[in-house]
Parts: structure tokens; sequence; C-alpha cells
């Protein structure tokens, strides 16, 4: 009787054991969902997939990603919140999205400041003394920043005719994306409204703002073509977005787990950052191919939209504080 007890017991050990190896072994199984307010199509969501596919090689299937495309689950203004507050792992948002809490992230839409791809680079590297406490900033919104995605330069959207000067927006709605952006638009005489990436499209059809603001790219993904036919390069900002995971979510993380995130998040970043010069290429190949107009400023007409954008240099000191004025000198000594 004393051995049967024994070896019951010795099963019901091995039994419980082997159920513990099991649940420990399901635990280190990752998934990620990433919530995209962009098509599959277009590059940003292609970069998504990118980083799916080195993830998921990485660990072998230990670390799976599910992505929600087209705003399926939220808007891109809702990203920063839903993240945040690990109502979601993961997701993409336009940099601009967290204004409202790190106001100095709009540096990036100040207007003609980073206005090549040479200094955009140097800006945008993990390490370099404009990103690097941007970075840190949103970290205390309970997100941490994995990469960045380049989405090009800004471009505005007409009907009919180029926007050659302020005085060709003086009293007309404009789509804008961020507060620094509508203060610009404010400045030159228009009238700002906010409307995200995945509703601008039905607003260009139906009149809600008579002009439009996007990266090239975003006319080629989302066929805005079809509601507008001039593109005006600007190019007056640089339009960025990043991937943020919840902070909590992240340190709960294997370290293996989060290493083979990184690395794949790594290389994301350099690949769509190395192929943004082609997109925008065929972007606007493909939007004069579709019977848009392509209209390129003189260095006259860039400098009476420079003339007219003081005040948003003197908002954003304003608005932005220390932090804004540390990144503004950072960037400003990219240039020199």
């Amino acid at each position: 009787m004393k051995f049967a007890r024994i070896a019951a017991g010795l099963a019901v050990g091995v039994g419980l054991g082997v159920a513990s190896f099991m649940s420990s072994a399901l635990a280190e199984d990752t998934t990620l969902r990433i919530t995209l307010q962009l098509p599959m199509k277009s590059h940003l969501g292609q970069n998504v997939a990118l980083f799916k596919e080195k993830v998921e090689d990485l660990s072998n299937g230990e670390v799976s990603v599910e992505i929600y495309d087209s705003a399926q689950l939220y808007k891109d203004s809702e990203v920063p919140q839903a993240v945040g507050s690990g109502a979601i792992e993961m997701g993409v948002a336009s940099l601009t999205r967290y204004v409202g809490d790190v106001p100095a992230v709009d540096l990036f839409y100040m207007p003609f400041l980073l206005n090549n791809e040479e200094l955009v680079r140097k800006a945008v590297a993990p390490d370099s003394p404009v990103r690097a406490p941007l970075d840190e900033a949103i970290l205390g919104t309970g997100s941490r920043v994995l990469w960045w995605q380049a989405y090009g330069g800004v471009v505005l959207l007409s009907k009919e005719a180029p926007l050659k000067t302020p005085a060709d927006i003086e009293g007309k709605k404009v789509r804008v994306f961020g507060k620094t952006l509508g203060e610009w638009i404010k400045a030159a005489g228009g009238a700002p409204t906010l409307i995200s990436g995945s509703e601008q499209y039905i607003a260009y059809q139906r009149g809600t703002v008579d002009i439009g603001m996007t990266g090239v790219s975003g006319v080629k993904s989302r066929r805005l073509w079809e509601v507008m036919d001039t593109i005006t390069v600007t190019n007056n900002a640089d339009i960025e977005f990043i991937v943020v995971v919840n902070e909590d979510f992240w340190q709960g993380l294997p370290e293996q787990h989060r290493a083979w995130i990184t690395q794949a998040a790594r290389e994301s970043e350099q690949d769509v950052r190395d192929r943004m010069a082609s997109i925008e290429a065929e972007a606007y190949a493909m939007a004069k191919d579709n019977g848009m107009t392509v209209y390129r400023l003189s260095d006259e007409e860039v400098a009476a939209w420079k003339a007219a954008a003081q005040p948003v240099y003197d908002q954003f000191k304003d608005d932005a504080g220390e932090l804004g004025q540390k990144v503004l000198d950072a960037a400003r000594n990219l240039a020199e």
C-alpha cells in the first residue's frame, strides 16, 4: 500500500511537472497584434508585413504577428491611447499623434526645417540628439518606440490649379494631420481642418475641405487622383510614422523575444528608409499616369511660403518648452 501511495504520488508529481512544463512552454509563445490605419498595399503596410516575416522567421514561430490594417480596430488618432493603455500590444501612428503629450514631436513639421533626405536621415537615426529625446519622452505615455517609418515629404493637393503661394489657399479649408501643420496653414491664411488619413478620400470627394495635405505615397495607396487632380510639391515638412509597443507588455516578454523583435524592427526601419526615394518616385509617376498634374515650386515661391511661416516657430517654442528648444537646436545643428 505504501509503495502504491508513493507510486501514485510520483505519478501525480510527474503529471503536475509535465503540466507545469507545458504551461511554461505555452507561456513562451508571444502574439503581437498591430493596428495600422493604412491598407496593406501601402508601403507602411508592406513594411509591417516585412517585420512580421522577419520576427516569425527569427523566432521560428515563437513570436507571431497579427496585422489589422485600414483602421479596422483603431483610427490613427486612437492608437496612442490604445497602445499606451494596453488595449492592444502594438500600433502604427503618425508621429504627430503624440503632440498632446509630447509637443516637441512636431519638430518634424516645422516649415522647411528638415527639407532634404540627408537632414532627415541624420535626424531620425536612433541615437541622434533629435530622435533619442523624443523616443524617451514618448515612453512616458506607456508606449515604447520600436522603429520609425519614413513616409516622405508633405505635398498639397488641389483641383484645377496648383498652389503656388500662400495667396492660393487664403480663406480655403485645408486638410491637415497635425497641430503644427495646422499652424502653418493658418499663418499662410488658410483654414486648417484635422482629418485622419483613413477619412481624407471621402473628405475630398464630399468637398469637406478644398485642399488636401499628405505624402505622395498616400496619393498612390489611397487612389487620391480619383478626387483631386493637382499635386503641389511643397516638401515643407517630413512625415514620420512610428511603431510602438505597450511598455508593460514589453517588460513582461522573455529577453530572447525582445531581442528578436528588436532585430526585426531595426531591419524593417532600415528597409523602408532606404526605399523611400524610389517609393516617392513611383508614386509621382503613377499620379501622372492617372491624370494628375505635378507642380514644383520655384525658389521665389518657396521663399514666399517661408516668409509666412515665422509665427509657427514662435508658437512651437511656446508650446514645446525646454524639450522643444533642445531638439530644435539639435536639428538646426545638423545642417551646419
